[in-house]
């Protein structure tokens, strides 16, 4: 039996869930709110000591890591494999997933929270809940000081020490999606795979809130992979139907917000 600990806006547990459906595993969902600080439940810190999504549980085996869990996945139920066969190309998804965990996440939690999670955790927690929220957070999560960078970003937004630096970041890696596009269909080949499976949370994110004009007409080989990666089938059941009417307003709003703050720092302002 699979079971999938996991949250509707979290980009490490929609790639597990968008693997895990296209791989036609049938797994019991357990919803996680993590901006209401479910995730810091005793219980759950049990099966996932970061207290962070996704975890997976697979016969009473807890497996933690999306990247991970998206290998084990592939090993323990090869009939449909997203992993390609070929040593060079599957060296370079893994090369991308590696840079994914290293920097593209980190990179991604600073730019999700200085641009919507913020403003959301503060519109639904009382000070006290705010308070209760920043202070569980475990120091080695995204990062290994996420704690008080967290509390940083909450609090001066881009203005945070390196926030800027991260989404620039941000900025390099979708440019290099957009030049190994040049060269392929897909990330890593002209077949779909796990490298794009992997990376489509982190443009998706871009996009849920209001950001699209990021790449716009500068990245146009990533523009025309991401029309492509909305027309496969299972892409809106899998990540975009998980994610609350609510939640999806909300990153929408404060990111459209933000958008003006951010194309400042990628110098499209």
């Amino acid at each position: 039996m699979l079971e999938l600990y996991h949250h509707g806006s979290s980009v490490c547990a929609a790639k597990v869930r968008w693997a895990m459906v296209l791989k036609d595993l049938e797994f019991k969902a357990h919803y996680i709110d993590i901006l209401k600080g479910e995730q810091f439940d005793p219980e759950y810190i049990k099966i996932n000591s970061k207290s962070v999504v996704p975890s997976l549980v697979h016969d009473g085996n807890i497996i933690n890591e999306s990247t991970v869990i998206m290998e084990y996945l592939d090993l323990a139920f090869p009939e449909k494999k997203l992993t390609p066969e070929n040593p060079v190309e599957y060296v370079k998804t893994r090369y991308w997933t590696k840079a994914l965990d290293e920097l593209l996440h980190p990179a991604c939690g600073v730019l999700t929270f200085a641009s919507a999670h913020r403003h959301i955790v503060r519109k639904n927690l009382s000070e006290t809940e705010l308070e209760e929220f920043l202070a569980n957070t475990p120091d080695h999560s995204v990062t290994v000081d996420w704690a008080g960078y967290k509390k940083q970003i909450v609090k001066s937004g881009f203005e945070a020490p390196g926030a800027a630096d991260k989404v620039r970041l941000y900025d390099k890696y979708l440019k290099q999606m957009n030049e190994d596009l040049k060269k392929t269909e897909w990330l890593v080949n002209d077949e779909f795979g796990l490298a794009d499976v992997s990376l489509t949370p982190y443009v998706n994110r871009v996009a849920m809130m209001g950001m699209s004009e990021w790449w716009g007409g500068r990245l146009p080989y990533l523009a025309s992979w991401w029309e492509r990666i909305q027309e496969v089938p299972s892409f809106k059941s899998a990540i975009l139907d998980w994610c609350p009417e609510d939640l999806t307003n909300d990153l929408k709003t404060f990111g459209s917000q933000s958008w003006p703050e951010v194309q400042r720092i990628i110098g499209l302002a």
